[in-house]
């Protein structure tokens, strides 16, 4: 799986947290059923809030889309929120899915960065763009 990282904002500044160390920690919660109507990311700007996409942005996460995995579970925080997740989210509604599987969090885990810019972070350099 390609390096990603979840990003939040919140009254004292930004919390990112690396995935992989996510699916790590959830590895051991209890899967569940959440329906894709409390998914309140699917009805919010996601993935574009600095930017308005160009149709490049769109295609490359169109084939992210496309290529995620439905047997694993999304993950969401204490809160209910998407950590990680989005494409397979948007997948299932797509496909017309009323719910998705689901590990959620009793207590967030501490972000991995605080108030970083996540261009600076490592990612992987064999991870192709269209």
């Amino acid at each position: 799986m390609r390096q990603q990282y979840h990003t939040r904002k919140t009254l004292d500044g930004s919390h990112t947290w690396d995935v992989h160390k996510l699916i790590t920690t959830a590895s051991s919660l209890a899967v569940k059923d959440v329906l894709l109507s409390n998914i309140k990311e699917l009805d919010e700007n996601y993935w574009y809030a600095n930017k308005a996409p160009i149709i490049r942005d769109i295609a490359l996460h169109a084939k992210l889309v496309n290529e995620s995995d439905l047997s694993y579970p999304i993950i969401l925080c204490s809160e209910g929120r998407v950590m990680d997740g989005m494409h397979r989210c948007c997948k299932a509604l797509i496909l017309g899915h009323k719910s998705i599987k689901a590990v959620q969090f009793d207590k967030t885990p501490p972000p991995d960065y605080s108030d970083v810019d996540i261009s600076t972070l490592p990612y992987d350099d064999d991870f192709e763009a269209l």
